[in-house]
């Protein structure tokens, strides 16, 4: 996975972190999460606040799903 792979992303963190308040987060705690995936393969340089919104806000319907 990469930072672009914001719904795969959202999946992986679901299943990872169900307990973890996905609405109320630190984005260093988020970044953190992403990048302790299996699967994701990217630079951890590259994301950026406005990815990590994103991300966020797809977990955060991953859940409402």
């Amino acid at each position: 996975m990469r930072w672009t792979d914001v719904q795969d992303i959202a999946i992986e963190l679901e299943e990872a972190h169900p307990d973890k308040d996905n609405v109320n987060l630190r984005y260093t705690d988020l970044h953190k999460w992403i990048c302790e995936l299996d699967g994701f393969d990217d630079d951890p340089a590259k994301s950026n606040e406005k990815i990590l919104e994103a991300i966020q806000m797809a977990w955060i319907d991953e859940r409402d799903d």
